[in-house]
């Protein structure tokens, strides 16, 4: 199989291009995305306690998930800038895995899904605790990043089995 029948950003040629989304009807869509962060025990007492040396480490957190969402086609070549109509970011802590999990919702009315600034606001996220908390832990470890559900538009409803 060619690479345009397998893969929506190549043309009839392979090469890479943008999808047209213009003659897609605007639809609600929505993501969820999620990853962990694992860390020593100690780590996570001093996120919970607030105690790491550069502050609210999960407030910080939460704020760079939701710009990592909003800037998603600066990072991501191939994605379209859109107009986001709302970005939540869910913390839980484990403490018996000493790790912390990050879900992301993103949602818009558009004419193309919010899974890659969904999978991105993750990322960034995560990348923000190891970079505030790396100092105390530098063996932490990001992992897990996946799509949990996506909505709206014409692939359908998707949401993984776990």
């Amino acid at each position: 199989m060619s690479p345009s029948r397998k893969f929506s950003h190549f043309d009839a040629t392979g090469q890479a291009h943008m999808v047209d989304v213009g003659q897609k009807p605007e639809t609600r869509r929505v993501a969820r995305a999620s990853g962990t962060i694992g860390m020593s025990s100690a780590t996570l007492k001093l996120i919970l306690a607030g105690g790491a040396k550069k502050g609210d480490v999960l407030g910080v957190a939460r704020v760079a998930a939701i710009q990592g969402a909003k800037r998603t086609p600066d990072l991501i070549p191939l994605c379209h800038p859109l107009n986001l109509t709302r970005i939540a970011t869910e913390f839980t802590v484990d403490k018996r895995r000493s790790a912390i999990r990050l879900v992301v919702t993103v949602e818009t009315l558009g004419r193309t899904g919010v899974e890659m600034e969904a999978l991105t606001a993750v990322s960034v996220g995560l990348l923000t605790i190891y970079d505030m908390c790396k100092a105390a832990d530098r063996a932490m470890t990001i992992g897990e990043i996946k799509v949990l559900e996506k909505s709206g538009g014409q692939s359908g409803h998707f949401r993984r089995k776990e």
